[in-house]
């Protein structure tokens, strides 16, 4: 049996995935134009959302063991602006090198570095504490990009779980096994975030461990 420090890094790890993968099958169903689209002025869009996160995962997880969370080279009010420019290829690299900087850092860790010391913003944090608040952070963010996407897509939305009015059918149905995709720390191996999301979509009727469902 692992230890609980192995088990925590590990389930860690489930969990960073289970939100890529569920904000990935909502930024996949988005139009070009509609990754840009906010509800109201003081709403934030998709896009913008992704930059913000990508920032964040770029601070808080490059050289987690050794410096602060909140680099000096950290401007996050600029995280929630985009110029006219910005294309569906920018935000997506923004995703995935955030994501990359997240799995590369967690790979990394040992059982033995769960109770160090880190800071963030000057606050000490156990290891354990630190990936916690980034967990909760995202899984925010993750609800955040679902819901925008559900509300733009409407009718043509596809979805991330049990489909609704199937869930007594769910109960009754014989237990499905759910394969994992293959991750490595940039993300699915050997699959387009296309093939990947379509791949979730398919298996809509599962409930994913670590879902918001």
């Amino acid at each position: 049996m692992p230890d609980l420090a192995t088990h925590y890094l590990d389930e860690a790890r489930r969990q960073m995935r289970g939100q890529k993968r569920l904000a990935e099958g909502a930024i996949a169903q988005l139009k070009d134009e509609e990754l840009f689209l906010t509800l109201d002025p003081e709403s934030n869009s998709v896009a913008i959302l992704i930059k913000h996160m990508a920032g964040s995962m770029r601070s808080r997880f490059r050289d987690f063991l050794a410096t602060d969370g909140e680099k000096p080279d950290r401007f996050r009010d600029q995280e929630f602006e985009l110029n006219t420019a910005t294309t569906r290829a920018d935000v997506l690299r923004w995703w995935d090198n955030g994501w990359a900087q997240v799995f590369s850092t967690l790979d990394a860790l040992k059982p033995e570095d769960v109770m160090r010391t880190v800071t963030i913003r000057g606050e000490p944090h156990t290891v354990l504490q630190a990936i916690n608040r980034q967990i909760a952070h995202y899984g925010g963010h993750t609800g955040q990009i679902i819901f925008l996407a559900k509300h733009l897509r409407s009718s043509d939305w596809k979805t991330l779980s049990i489909p609704r009015g199937k869930s007594e059918e769910y109960k009754m149905a014989p237990p499905k096994t759910y394969k994992p995709m293959s991750y490595t720390k940039d993300g699915p191996r050997n699959q387009s975030l296309k093939e990947s999301v379509s791949r979730l979509v398919l298996q809509s009727s599962v409930c994913f461990k670590g879902s918001t469902s």
